[in-house]
């Protein structure tokens, strides 16, 4: 049974190949957590400050979009991260996230693991690299939603 936040972090695939020192390290600023069905877990805009390893439930991603409303991004579940913006400026959610269902999860401290990256280039360049594959699915799926609508927004088909 896994009870330590390091041997939850050894066993989150999003850290997997990641040093036990850093893993030791990250340790320190994270925590198990459990999110219950419905629970809103940061609102796009909002300040940003932690990031969730996903180990059991899904957590809906939404984007508003001007005179559409909510549009789901992604659902992730097991296995996945949730939340970077933590990671950069300006630390401003660029979705809305809600739990689908009872969710268990690591949550970890942004501006605690930051610090140490700052500290450490190399934990720093590693978890850098480990974000940005993250940034760069989320804004994909983010754009293949958009053009999966019933009808394109107003201001995708607008002229200038």
């Amino acid at each position: 049974m896994i009870t330590t936040t390091f041997d939850m972090l050894k066993a989150h695939p999003f850290l997997t190949g990641m040093t036990d020192e850093h893993l030791r390290r990250l340790s320190a600023w994270g925590h198990g957590s459990i999110l219950h069905a419905d629970t809103r877990v940061f609102e796009e805009g909002s300040r940003a400050d932690r990031f969730w390893l996903l180990t059991d439930g899904h957590v809906r991603l939404e984007t508003h979009l001007p005179g559409r409303g909510d549009v789901t991004v992604e659902t992730l579940g097991p296995g996945t991260v949730l939340g970077w913006s933590w990671l950069y400026p300006p630390f401003r959610w660029h979705f809305t996230a809600t739990a689908v269902e009872l969710v268990h999860a690591v949550v970890v401290d942004g501006p605690g693991v930051r610090r140490m990256c700052e500290e450490d280039p190399v934990l720093g360049f590693e978890l850098t690299r480990r974000f940005m594959r993250v940034v760069v699915d989320r804004l994909q799926q983010t754009r293949l939603r958009l053009f999966d609508v019933d009808a394109p927004p107003e201001w995708l088909t607008a002229s200038p």
